[in-house]
């Protein structure tokens, strides 16, 4: 009697599950989007999402509302790490 091999599917082959964690925001195809939500925006730079909308709030960060969606921009999210980058520079010194 010949025994079944038990082969865990490639990763390209599973289904998406309701509870992965990876960002929406990225894109198989290589395009980057211009703007996300806020949760993406929170998963790709790792800040909480609490310290995130105190920066909206602050004027740190730019959003855009269209309708009842906030988006920000993919560009301010790499100027604000680019500025905390070069503040934490200069204190590092």
């Amino acid at each position: 009697m010949k025994r079944r091999e038990n082969k865990s599917p490639a990763s390209d082959e599973q289904l998406a599950l309701p509870f992965d964690r990876s960002p929406k925001a990225i894109r198989t195809n290589g395009a980057e989007p211009l703007a996300v939500r806020i949760p993406d925006a929170v998963r790709m730079t790792g800040i909480g999402r609490s310290k995130l909308y105190e920066l909206i709030a602050s004027g740190d960060l730019e959003t855009i509302k269209i309708g009842r969606c906030t988006l920000v921009t993919v560009d301010a999210l790499k100027a604000l790490l680019a500025r905390a980058r070069a503040d934490s520079y200069k204190g590092g010194r």
